[in-house]
């Protein structure tokens, strides 16, 4: 099939609490559903830019279920080794803002048919010629099956094919050893690692984010890359740092900018630019992803950044923009 950029885990759907400082436990509105998931979010930005993609996961047999399949249709994404799990929910994630930009989430995916994930249920042929495959901690974390179905994925792949990692780990639920172990086959075939700086930490045992970095980036074998928000993102290769700024824009919701910013790099390192010119891209791409409520809403098309970016601003203000009308 020759897709450049493939993904697995679970595709859910994310129910966002009205307003601010207010508890779960509280009786208060709730708006969504809005499609979501980790690999779903990324998967789904990588698309609207252009990008061949596919999609490996579940889902219940529900509505939640066709509300973010339906997304993923929608915006291109092949899905030929998707799994609706007969008399199932889909899974969903409940998120909850408050005043100081701090969010809480609550999950559920146990039992569900996201969760409920056949990892034998693809072939080989699937990846051929694929240009990258994306994973991600928290879809191994969120079931055994996709656990597994990472593992094998892994031997499938052609040399050529090149592996990104965005750790993203609940390190609530693991011990950071378990978390270690879970990862390490996934970090040692990467080629491109996004940690936290905690995350670097945690995988090299340094003393400070910045030597956790360069270690992965194990002399300049692996891309490292920190994705920093309103300070930008940077770039290990080795010894070498690359500072890429960020962009200005008026954040609505913030989740899912870092997976949008994810399938944004890919596409430009897909489209051969350099490494600067791939962080450029990718920030703007997360400049645009937290405008809007919902964790894809945001996700641009490429004639919108490209338009973004001919015009030389640093701050992205949508009404100055008929994006509608764009591409």
């Amino acid at each position: 099939m020759n897709l450049d950029i493939i993904t697995i885990g679970p595709l859910v759907v994310e129910i966002i609490r009205k307003g601010l400082d207010r508890e779960f436990y509280e009786p208060a509105e709730f708006q969504g559903p809005y499609p979501s998931g980790d690999t779903p979010i990324f998967i789904n930005a990588a698309a609207r830019l252009g990008m061949k993609t596919g999609m490996i996961g579940s889902v219940g047999d529900d509505d939640f279920g066709k509300c973010v399949v339906d997304r993923m249709k929608e915006s291109g994404v092949d899905l030929t080794w998707l799994q609706t799990q007969p008399d199932s929910y889909t899974g969903s994630t409940f998120v909850t803002y408050y005043s100081d930009g701090s969010r809480k989430f609550l999950y559920h995916l146990e039992g569900s048919g996201s969760a409920a994930f056949d990892p034998s249920q693809f072939t080989k042929d699937y990846f051929r010629g694929c240009r990258w495959v994306h994973y991600t901690g928290f879809s191994m974390e969120a079931a055994p099956g996709y656990r597994e179905a990472a593992y094998r994925s892994l031997e499938m792949l052609d040399p050529e094919t090149k592996v990104s990692f965005d750790p993203n780990i609940r390190p609530e639920i693991y011990s950071p050893q378990e978390i270690r172990n879970m990862c390490e086959p996934i970090l040692k075939r990467a080629d491109l690692i996004l940690p936290s700086g905690a995350e670097a930490i945690l995988f090299t045992g340094a003393s400070t984010e910045e030597e956790g970095c360069r270690l992965l980036s194990e002399d300049g074998k692996k891309l490292v890359v920190q994705k920093r928000g309103a300070e930008g993102s940077r770039f290990f290769r080795g010894d070498e740092i690359i500072d890429v700024p960020a962009f200005v824009s008026k954040e609505v919701d913030p989740t899912g900018a870092g997976d949008t910013f994810a399938a944004a790099l890919l596409t430009g390192l897909v489209e051969g630019k350099s490494i600067y010119d791939a962080g450029i891209f990718a920030n703007a791409a997360g400049a645009f992803a937290v405008t809007k409520k919902g964790p894809m809403e945001g996700a641009p098309k490429r004639a919108w950044i490209d338009a973004f970016l001919a015009s030389g601003k640093r701050e992205l203000k949508l009404d100055e923009w008929d994006f509608d009308h764009m591409g």
